[in-house]
C-alpha cells in the first residue's frame, strides 16, 4: 500500500551558533526545533543525516561578562555550554553532536582557512581609525559606544544604529559617544586590520544566489547588496580580545564572525573524530553530499554572502542551501520583560510540556521568512483542541474497549482497508510537505486525518455496540482500526512529537514507527494498557510562566521623587501587598507631540530599557512638547493598557501639583537609566 522508500541520501545540518553569553529564550528555540523538525523527518524516512551545533564562545561581549564576574571567559563559556546543553535537551532538540568554538578543531581549521585564503590573495591588510577606550586600553565594538543619534538625536543610543528611528551611522558620528565600558570618552587610535576581499568572488556569488540555494525572498535581498556593491569584510581584532590569534599576526585575533560559521565544521570534526565518519566527504569541493544551514533571517548577509565566498577561496564545498526564518513575536508584539513575554527556555520547562511549543511552532511555520507569531491564547486552544481533542482522543476512545474485552489483542483482520490505504497514501503529500518545510501546512494535512479517524469512530460508535448482544466483532474491529489510523498519525507527527511518539510505540507494542513500515496494518497484534498521553494545557501554568518571567528583569536601583501630601482628601487605604503590585520604572521621553482634537494631552513616546512604550498624558498645560524630549521621569510600566479615543495607552506617567502650568512630572535623579525599577 505504500510506495517504494526514496533514495538514500547524505546529509548534514547545522543551525546558527548560540552566543555563550546568555540563556536560550522562546525567540532562539523557533529556529532549532525547526531544523530538529527536518532532521528528524529525514532520519524518518530512512538518509543518513548528522545534525551538528556549538556555542559561539568567543568576543568582546565574553570577555568583559567574565571580568565582570571575577572568572575566566572559559568558566563562563563552559558554565553557559551547560545550560545551553540542559536546555536543548529538555525540548528534544536532537543534535548529533553540539560542541564549542573555542576548540582545538576550530582553532586548525579556522587557521586552515584563513591561510588557504590568505596564500590565494584573497586577504588585504590597511590601517583605519577605530574608537578607543582610554581608560580600559582597548579597542570599542560598535555596541560598546553610546550616545546621542545623529539623526534623530534619541539618547543612549549604541554605535551602529537607533533603536528608535532605525538610523544606521559609524560610531564616530554619534554625538556626546561614551565607552560603555568605562564611562570615558572615546579618543580616535589607527590600527593595522586584516580585511577578506569578497568583491573578489562577486560573480561566483551572483550565479550561486541566483541557482536556488535560497528562498526567493532571500535572493532578491541580495540583489540589493550587489548593486550597492559587496565590501570587505574585517576579520581582525586587536589584543585583548577572547578568540584565536591570527598566524603570523601577534596581538591580531580572528574576528568571532570568521571563526563562528567554522564552528560547523568543527563540531562536525569532533564528530568524524568519535564515530569514524569522513569529514572530507562531507566538505571536499564537489562533494555529492547535502549541506544545509538553517539560520535567522539577521545573519542572511554573512552567510549567503561571505561564508560560501570563504568556503569556496579556500577550496572547500559550497551549502546546498541556506535556510532562514523570521523572528518570534509573543502576542502579536516583541518579546517584552515586562509583559512577561520575554520567556526563557528554562522558565518554560518549569512549567510546561515541551511538546506542546514544538507543535505550535511546526503548525505556524513555513519555507518562508515571515516572522512567527505565538499568541498564549491560541496556543492553549490550538494544543488542546489538535493533540488532546483530536489525535490523542483516538486511543483514549479505542484502547479500552481492545484491553477490557479483547485482552488486548487487536483483530486479525482490517476491517477497513480503503480507509487505512488513504491514510498511507497521504504519507507522500505530508512528506513533501515535510522536505520542502511547510510544516504548519503538513499540520493541516495530519490534522485533517485525524478528523476523518474521529468521524469514523462517531459513525461506529464502538461504546454502543458493546452494549449490543453479538456485536463483540464489530467494536474489536472499529478499535482496531481507530488505532491504526492512530498509529499512521503518530508516525507523520513523530519528527514533531518525538517523546510522545516514543510512548505510542511502547503502548502499541512495536518497533520505531518510520514511513516505510506503514506498509500493512497491525492485526492481531497484542497492546498495552493505555496510560495518558498528553493532558490539556494547563491555563494556570501559562500564567505562571508570565509571571516568572517578570522576574527576569534588570536588577533594580533606588531612585527618590518628591511626595508633596496635597490638599485633596485621601484615597481610601490600601495595603502594602497592594502598593507592591504597582511597577514603577524609569523611562526616557524619547518623542512627544500633540494630539490632535485633545485639550489636554500629549502623546508621549518612552524608552524604559528595551522597548518603547506609547503613553497618552495630561500635562499639555505645563509642558511643550519639544521640552520633554530626552528627559527622564517616571512610569507605572505595569499599567493595563487603555484604549482612547486617539489611541491606546501603554502606561502612566507619574506628575505632581495642583494643576495647569504647575504640574511637575516627577524627574529622577540624572544616574539613572531607563529601564530602572524605583522603589
Amino acid at each position: 500500500m505504500a510506495s517504494r522508500p526514496p533514495s538514500h541520501r547524505k546529509i548534514l545540518v547545522t543551525s546558527a551558533l548560540p552566543y555563550a553569553n546568555g540563556p536560550i529564550h522562546l525567540g532562539h528555540l523557533v529556529e532549532y526545533i525547526q531544523t530538529d523538525i527536518w532532521v528528524r523527518f529525514q532520519k524518518l524516512r530512512g538518509h543518513e543525516c548528522h545534525y551538528v551545533c556549538a556555542d559561539d564562545a568567543h568576543g568582546t561581549p565574553i570577555m568583559l561578562r567574565a571580568q565582570s564576574e571575577g572568572i575566566t571567559p572559559e568558566k563562563l563559556i563552559a558554565r553557559i555550554g551547560e545550560d545551553h546543553r540542559a536546555d536543548f535537551a529538555e525540548f528534544l532538540i536532537g543534535f548529533d553532536n553540539y560542541h564549542s568554538t573555542h576548540s582545538d578543531e576550530n582553532r586548525e581549521l579556522a587557521s586552515l582557512i584563513y591561510t588557504r585564503l590568505h596564500d590565494a590573495g584573497h586577504i588585504a591588510t590597511r590601517t583605519i581609525t577605530q574608537a578607543y577606550d582610554p581608560v580600559k586600553e582597548m579597542f570599542l565594538p560598535d555596541r560598546f559606544i553610546k550616545g546621542e543619534c545623529p539623526r534623530c538625536g534619541a539618547a543612549d543610543q549604541y554605535g551602529d544604529s537607533c533603536e528608535v528611528c532605525g538610523a544606521t551611522y559609524s560610531p564616530i558620528e554619534l554625538k556626546n559617544a561614551v565607552s560603555a565600558i568605562s564611562g570615558a570618552k572615546p579618543i580616535e587610535k589607527e590600527s593595522l586590520h586584516y580585511f577578506f576581499k569578497l568583491a573578489q568572488f562577486e560573480q561566483l556569488l551572483r550565479n550561486w544566489t541566483g541557482a536556488g540555494h535560497l528562498q526567493a525572498e532571500v535572493a532578491n535581498k541580495l540583489g540589493e547588496w550587489f548593486t550597492d556593491g559587496l565590501k570587505e569584510g574585517d576579520i581582525s581584532r586587536d589584543a585583548p580580545y577572547f578568540g584565536f590569534e591570527i598566524p603570523n599576526a601577534p596581538g591580531k585575533y580572528f574576528y568571532v564572525w570568521l571563526d563562528a560559521p567554522i564552528g560547523y565544521m568543527a563540531s562536525f570534526r569532533n564528530l568524524c573524530d568519535r564515530s569514524g565518519l569522513d569529514f572530507d566527504e562531507y566538505w571536499k569541493k564537489g562533494a555529492d553530499t547535502e549541506l544545509y544551514h538553517f539560520i535567522g533571517k539577521d545573519i542572511i548577509y554573512f552567510h549567503a554572502l561571505f561564508w560560501p565566498a570563504m568556503l569556496h577561496g579556500a577550496n572547500f564545498r559550497m551549502p546546498t542551501a541556506i535556510n532562514a526564518h523570521g523572528f518570534l513575536t509573543v502576542n502579536g508584539q516583541k518579546m517584552s520583560k515586562s509583559r512577561g513575554t520575554f520567556i526563557k527556555a528554562r522558565t518554560y520547562l518549569d512549567q510546561l510540556n515541551p511538546e506542546y511549543l514544538r507543535y505550535y511552532f511546526a503548525a505556524k511555520l513555513s519555507a518562508g521568512i515571515d516572522d512567527l507569531d505565538l499568541n498564549l491564547d491560541d496556543f492553549q486552544s490550538r494544543v488542546n483542541a489538535d493533540l488532546v481533542g483530536k489525535v490523542v482522543n483516538i486511543a483514549s476512545r479505542c484502547a479500552g474497549f481492545i484491553s477490557k474485552r479483547f485482552h488486548g489483542v487487536l483483530a486479525k483482520t482490517c476491517a477497513e482497508p480503503d480507509l487505512y490505504d488513504t491514510f498511507v497514501r497521504s504519507g507522500e503529500e505530508i512528506a513533501g510537505l515535510y522536505e520542502k518545510r511547510e510544516f504548519g501546512q503538513a499540520m493541516r494535512e495530519i490534522m485533517a486525518l485525524a478528523d476523518k479517524a474521529n468521524q469514523y469512530i462517531d459513525e461506529k460508535k464502538p461504546w454502543a455496540l458493546a452494549k449490543q448482544e453479538g456485536m463483540d466483532q464489530a467494536v474489536q474491529d472499529t478499535c482496531s482500526v481507530g488505532l491504526n489510523l492512530f498509529r499512521v498519525l503518530m508516525t507523520y507527527l513523530k519528527p514533531v512529537l518525538p517523546r510522545m511518539a516514543e510512548q505510542t510505540e511502547r503502548f502499541l507494542g512495536i518497533e520505531p514507527m518510520t514511513w516505510v513500515n506503514l506498509a500493512e496494518p497491525l492485526t492481531d497484534h497484542t497492546i498495552r494498557t493505555y496510560e495518558p498521553l498528553m493532558m490539556r494545557v494547563d491555563p494556570s501554568a501559562v500564567t505562571a510562566m508570565q509571571d516568572a518571567s517578570k522576574e527576569n528583569l534588570e536588577p533594580t536601583v533606588t531612585a527618590t521623587a518628591p511626595s508633596v501630601l496635597a490638599d485633596n482628601p485621601l484615597a481610601p487605604e490600601i495595603s502594602i501587598d497592594d502598593f507592591g503590585k504597582i511597577d514603577l520604572r524609569i523611562a526616557r521621553i524619547v518623542k512627544a507631540e500633540h494630539v490632535d482634537g485633545a485639550d489636554k494631552l500629549l502623546h508621549l513616546t518612552l524608552d524604559i530599557g528595551g522597548e518603547t512604550r506609547s503613553v497618552f498624558a495630561g500635562i499639555k498645560s505645563a509642558y511643550k512638547p519639544e521640552d520633554l524630549q530626552d528627559r527622564l521621569t517616571v512610569m507605572v510600566a505595569n499599567l493595563a493598557p487603555r484604549k482612547m479615543k486617539f489611541g491606546m495607552s501603554e502606561g502612566m506617567v507619574l506628575a505632581a501639583g495642583p494643576g495647569g502650568k504647575e504640574l511637575f512630572i516627577l524627574n529622577p535623579d540624572s544616574g539613572a537609566q531607563p529601564g530602572m525599577r524605583v522603589k
